[in-house]
């Protein structure tokens, strides 16, 4: 297990031992982190403002809530009421030097791979037809030059809750049903990247229910809408089936397979393939960039997320998981 995945178990873990160090230096974290809040909220820092509606989709955790394709839903609903849309990302784990405006695609041809563009905003990229995908450290750089270059009328910030630098019109915020806000700490102890300040910020929550039965994530829902005062909604997210990224063939249920992935959350990964035989399952840290030599032998099922970064492998015996992801756009963006 590695350094990234130990600490993750422990962020969820109420009653995780010898955490003295971590919630020592979450008292400095928690000071800036409250600090530069406090200075954006009493308007002393103000936000820059471009000429285009900005949404805002985020979470106040830490990595694996899926918000990946809610942006995608979003920007596809966008893009079919006329509107030209750009997705803003700061383009974490690709070889792209992020202090550049790097244009990914231009909603119609995709000029960068998943090791360079990074795993997020190149799927992004490929599954969201239309949408203009831009990676920029500096978002409201990359949001102007989406705007003036190429006559964008929307732009939604990929993961932007935290990065105030930038107005925006809208701030959505995602919350995974089952996992929360784990030990309610704030980094490096707790999952939380900001403290509750934050929530005053909110205007739409979106509890994602990654699981068949929504039952759970309906009643979050209601119960955090009232506490927060703010319209909440429910993401649902389901298995659909397991496909070869080279032949598109589906893989038969009650297949043995390896599951692995780099992302936040495996362990829910992995119970979406409970109708295969998993005779291993491996987890990298979050982002990981795969070499060939690394992937063990035998039929290897994995997130799209992660099977973007081995579409060049030579092996024919890669799966994915197909996710459907069902939320009401419409009125998540319209609700007042």
């Amino acid at each position: 297990m590695n350094l990234k995945t130990q600490i993750t178990k422990i962020h969820y873990d109420k009653n995780a031992k010898g955490m003295f160090l971590l919630d020592f230096a979450s008292i400095f974290y928690g000071f800036a982190s409250g600090l530069k809040n406090k200075l954006y909220d009493k308007n002393i820092i103000k936000p820059k403002k471009v000429n285009a509606y900005v949404i805002s989709v985020g979470n106040i955790t830490t990595g694996g809530v899926g918000k990946t394709p809610v942006v995608s839903e979003i920007a596809t609903y966008l893009i079919n009421q006329g509107e030209k849309t750009a997705i803003v990302s700061r383009g974490y784990g690709g070889k792209l030097c992020n202090k550049n405006i790097n244009v990914i695609s231009d909603g119609e041809k995709i000029f960068y791979d998943a090791k360079m563009a990074g795993d997020e905003p190149f799927w992004l990229a490929e599954n969201t037809k239309g949408a203009i995908v831009i990676t920029c450290k500096n978002r409201y750089a990359g949001a102007k030059f989406a705007i003036e270059k190429l006559g964008v009328t929307k732009i939604i910030l990929d993961d932007g809750f935290q990065h105030r630098k930038l107005h925006r019109d809208l701030d959505i915020v995602l919350m995974d049903s089952k996992m929360g806000f784990g030990n309610e700490k704030l980094l490096p102890a707790g999952p939380l990247r900001e403290g509750m300040e934050a929530f005053s910020r909110i205007d739409r929550l979106v509890v994602v229910s990654k699981d068949i039965d929504h039952t759970r994530a309906e009643k979050l829902a209601k119960i955090m809408g009232k506490k927060m005062k703010v319209p909440a909604f429910v993401c649902r997210t389901e298995p659909d089936f397991v496909y070869n990224i080279k032949t598109g063939e589906h893989l038969q249920e009650d297949s043995e397979i390896t599951a692995l992935c780099a992302i936040g959350q495996p362990n829910q990964f992995y119970a979406f393939l409970n109708n295969y035989k998993i005779k291993e399952t491996i987890d990298f840290d979050d982002h990981h960039l795969y070499s060939e030599d690394e992937i063990p032998q035998g039929v290897i099922v994995t997130t799209e997320k992660d099977a973007v970064k081995m579409l060049n492998f030579k092996r024919n015996n890669i799966y994915t998981l197909k996710l459907k992801t069902t939320i009401d756009v419409e009125e998540l963006l319209n609700e007042q």
